[in-house]
């Protein structure tokens, strides 16, 4: 028996491709609450309005990108896609709420060389910048401070900062760079600076976005190819994102699987055989385990080797509160993807997505407000309500975007240690925590959101690899 830990996307992923690719093993997932999907959970209410309480689009670029399309295709739900292009104003109108103001981040060559506040110098005046900066030899570092070092001040504070809130509610300058920023990192190490990096791999970069697609992936009729052709920013699905991990559902079921809800495994111990976990009143033998719950919540699983149960609980998370709001009308006066809030600013939100924007839901705007993270207790409080939480966000609408209307429906979702931070030094506590695990043969293969990539993509294909591991 194969056994997964968490429904979530990642885990019903590696379900799915154990069973792809061939295991002649039952596939048995354990997911700890009452639903799949994981933090992927689109609400229907009762006015027909969409909720998204987690993610809301992906990304269909590079290799992960390019498997999940891959992937949608297989579940024969490709006719359920909608693509948003890079021309549409949500893809290129994205601001930031500095000194009092709603700023459009530049989106255009042009805009690189005019000077829009709050930046005090045209951004081309970064790359100057950087090829004047020094050489820091470094085995890891925050991703402000090497943007602060080889970009310049406001770079780090304008743009770095917002966009570490907006994708993992985290502190930019404890994130490690190598979160988001690896390749520019290695650039100064290998070749001294951003700048003579990216000349000395521009071509190898251009061609590098589709160039690990296989012709199935390519063929003029699959997603892949409308992505490329249509140049799609994102993508969705009508009804909803949770209609992914429910059709994924309904697949690995249909080929034997079983999905056990409330199934909390409480310890697993490694044997001749593979591992027995304790799920439940119950002990289960299972040859192989593909760990898809949080590191935090994988850490006192394994007794048995303490230095697994040490470094695992080292990567923590944070929560957030995910505020979902719908006016009647057109209530917004920007037609954006939304706005970031510096930490700087200290607001208590994270910032505001634009939902109806991107996909328009008949005579209503709808608007989601992210708030917590890092900043959870200090901004929130250490145990704010549901009802707290709604009248801050409502008043920060009202103040940054004028809207001065009462919400028609709202909801208020707190999403506990949601989001993995990875802080520096991360990249090399996962490397030594998969050696160990090599080392000492045991049958255990890591996936999900702690690890490789907090996204969508990131976690379906870590799951990929540790279903080709088994």
């Amino acid at each position: 028996m194969q056994a997964v830990l968490g429904g979530g996307i990642s885990g019903l992923s590696a379900a799915y491709y154990l069973q792809k690719l061939g295991s002649k093993s039952k596939v048995l997932v354990y997911e700890g609450s009452n639903r799949v999907g994981g933090w992927i959970w689109t609400s229907r209410q009762k006015n027909g309005i969409l909720f998204e309480q987690g993610p809301r689009t992906i990304r269909p670029r590079f290799e992960a990108g390019l498997n999940t399309l891959q992937l949608v295709e297989e579940l024969n739900i490709a006719n359920l896609v909608r693509g948003i292009p890079v021309s549409h104003p949500t893809a290129k109108n994205r601001m930031i709420f500095v000194n009092g103001k709603l700023h459009t981040l530049p989106s255009s060559l042009r805009d690189l060389f005019i000077r829009r506040p709050p930046f005090s110098k045209p951004l081309v005046a970064a790359l100057f910048h950087d090829m004047r900066a020094k050489k820091k030899v470094l085995d890891d570092e925050s991703i402000y401070s090497f943007v602060e070092r080889r970009l310049g001040r406001d770079l780090a504070e304008y743009a770095i900062s917002p966009m570490i809130c907006g994708i993992c509610a985290g502190n930019a300058k404890e994130i490690s760079v190598k979160f988001l920023a690896k390749s520019l990192f290695e650039f100064e190490q290998v070749h001294g600076s951003i700048t003579k990096g990216l000349l000395a791999t521009a071509w190898q970069n251009r061609k590098r976005i589709w160039s690990r697609a296989d012709k199935a992936q390519l063929a003029s009729d699959s997603l892949a190819h409308r992505a490329k052709q249509e140049r799609w920013s994102v993508w969705s699905l009508e009804g909803g994102l949770e209609v992914l991990p429910q059709t994924l559902l309904k697949t690995v079921q249909s080929q034997g699987a079983k999905v056990e809800l409330n199934a909390n495994c409480t310890q697993i111990v490694f044997n001749g055989d593979g591992a027995v976990l304790t799920i439940g009143d119950k002990n289960v033998q299972a040859k192989n385990v593909i760990s898809t719950i949080p590191a935090e919540r994988l850490a006192p699983l394994l007794v048995q080797h303490p230095f697994l149960t040490e470094e695992l609980g080292k990567i923590s998370s944070v929560t957030v509160a995910v505020v979902n709001i719908a006016y009647k009308g057109n209530v917004l006066n920007h037609n954006a993807f939304g706005f970031l809030v510096p930490p700087s600013e200290e607001r208590p939100i994270l910032g505001v997505i634009f939902d109806t924007c991107s996909f328009p839901q008949d005579g209503f705007s709808v608007l989601t407000v992210m708030m917590g993270g890092h900043w959870f207790g200090s901004r929130l409080g250490n145990s704010p309500t549901k009802d707290s939480i709604l009248k801050t966000a409502i008043s920060e609408i009202r103040s940054i975007l004028k809207i001065s209307d009462d919400p028609c429906d709202s909801q208020v979702s707190i999403l506990k240690d949601c989001i993995p931070q990875y802080v520096v030094g991360h990249h090399d506590r996962v490397q030594k925590i998969r050696e160990y695990i090599l080392k000492h043969k045991l049958p255990l293969l890591l996936a999900g959101s702690s690890y490789d990539g907090v996204g969508v993509n990131d976690v379906i294909f870590s799951a990929k690899r540790a279903a080709a591991n088994c």
